[in-house]
């Protein structure tokens, strides 16, 4: 009789596990073109959400307190974080090293919440996301504070030498109101290289249109092999970024401006 019990309540847990997972496995249009595209990683960031929807087991984990939900234009939701102490850090793998390919696309939607962030460095910005600690840099994304003399409200990105310093990069500057949706995306590529473009370059694109291209060459940047993690909502701990990030891509090639317009516009149901 009891093993007959112990029996079904197995069999019960069994049926809630995969009724659970079926749930958490549910995709949008957006995450499924995505997907089809192949990343090497990507996070939904769904509120609670650590998982890698791109099956390399790449989980996350959520650190800090106050986040919530925003969200996206297609309907779903996203994390937010309070731009204190929060953020979502993924443990440093191979897939996210730049020297595996010579190549890293990375995608994001991003909604400010502030126009001045409460914890910021340098003349004024934070790192909402990026891949960096001492000793072991790789890229960043910077967004300043409205009130930075000249950069206000620029979002920045850039790539390191593995000792840090000074970063070639990329940006756009524009006025972005609070609650504004930012379909965010970089490109690191050393491997395509020509005379204007020697050691590679970095681009940069917001909703899918390109903004600015820069090389390599000028900081004489030489990506090497990091160990640090790629987090969310902060780089080094120094600076958090305060509103809401969801659907990070993260590419091992660079992706056409086809297959971004692609993205951006089913996000936006056109």
């Amino acid at each position: 009789m009891e093993a007959s019990i112990a029996a079904s309540y197995v069999l019960l847990l069994l049926s809630f596990g995969a009724a659970t997972s079926e749930k958490s496995a549910v995709l949008t249009k957006y995450d499924r073109l995505v997907l089809s595209d192949k990343p090497v990683g990507y996070w939904l960031l769904r509120k609670g959400d650590q998982a890698d929807a791109a099956g390399h087991r790449m989980a996350g984990t959520y650190h800090g307190g106050a986040r919530g939900q925003a969200t996206l234009p297609d309907g779903e939701t996203a994390s937010t974080f309070n731009g204190l102490d929060s953020y979502f850090e993924i443990p440093n793998n191979a897939y996210l090293q730049l020297t595996r390919t010579g190549i890293l696309t990375i995608e994001a939607w991003m909604c400010p919440a502030a126009y001045d962030y409460p914890k910021t460095e340098g003349d004024g910005y934070v790192y909402w996301m990026g891949q960096g600690t001492p000793g072991n840099y790789v890229w960043s994304a910077r967004m300043y504070n409205r009130s930075a003399a000249t950069r206000s409200q620029r979002i920045s990105s850039y790539c390191f030498n593995v000792s840090g310093g000074l970063g070639a990069g990329s940006y756009f500057q524009d006025a972005i109101p609070t609650g504004t949706w930012v379909h965010y995306v970089l490109v690191i590529n050393t491997r395509k290289t020509s005379v204007t473009y020697p050691t590679g370059y970095t681009k940069i694109y917001r909703d899918s249109v390109l903004r600015d291209t820069d090389s390599l060459q000028g900081y004489t940047i030489v990506p090497g092999k990091s160990k640090a993690p790629l987090r969310v909502a902060t780089r080094d701990l120094h600076s958090f970024f305060k509103g809401s990030i969801g659907k990070v891509a993260v590419y091992d090639y660079e992706l056409t401006p086809s297959q971004l317009l692609a993205h951006n516009n089913t996000m936006w149901g056109l």
